[in-house]
């Protein structure tokens, strides 16, 4: 991971409460004010951020996977998927499916997807800040900010826009 990723992360830890009183703002507002605000940052995020120079999810974290992307993975791997699941697989405390270990057995020492054709819907669709319904997965994308640059941010983003609108207040 770039060593300006691994900086971000770190302010995020550090800045873990702004994100929480971030988070409670929202829950004043409507859902689709909150897409409104997180969808542009998303995309001026991923201006900046490349995955391919970071990784840290399929480093640190397991998405949970489907029957469906069991099925996909272990066709695409010329496996059954009982016997996928079996090398692959355990059943979390929440009763889902998430890989046994991490970092992610399919990603390369070049942070490439060795299954990226047929990769889990939450890989996807992560971190999930171009999702409808924002304020429906805050807690999740909270979570997110500590782990993924990107997520972290479109935090520091509103945090300094709210700073902002305070001061013209003023």
């Amino acid at each position: 991971m770039l060593e300006s990723y691994k900086e971000i992360l770190k302010q995020a830890r550090a800045n873990k409460k702004a994100i929480i009183r971030q988070a409670k703002r929202f829950r004043k507002m409507r859902k689709g004010e909150v897409d409104d605000l997180i969808h542009p940052l998303h995309d001026k995020a991923f201006e900046k951020i490349d995955c391919l120079k970071c990784a840290n999810c399929c480093k640190t974290t397991s998405p949970l996977l489907t029957e469906r992307d069991t099925q996909r993975i272990a066709k695409h791997l010329r496996m059954k998927a009982a016997d996928f699941s079996q090398k692959y697989l355990y059943l979390d405390e929440d009763q889902e499916y998430v890989l046994k270990t991490t970092p992610c057995p399919f990603l390369g020492d070049d942070n490439y997807c060795s299954i990226y054709d047929v990769r889990p819907k939450a890989c996807q669709e992560y971190p999930h800040t171009d999702q409808v319904n924002q304020l429906g997965i805050m807690q999740l994308t909270m979570t997110n900010a500590i782990i993924c640059p990107a997520v972290a941010t479109i935090f520091e983003d509103l945090e300094n826009g709210f700073k902002q609108t305070t001061k013209k207040r003023r």
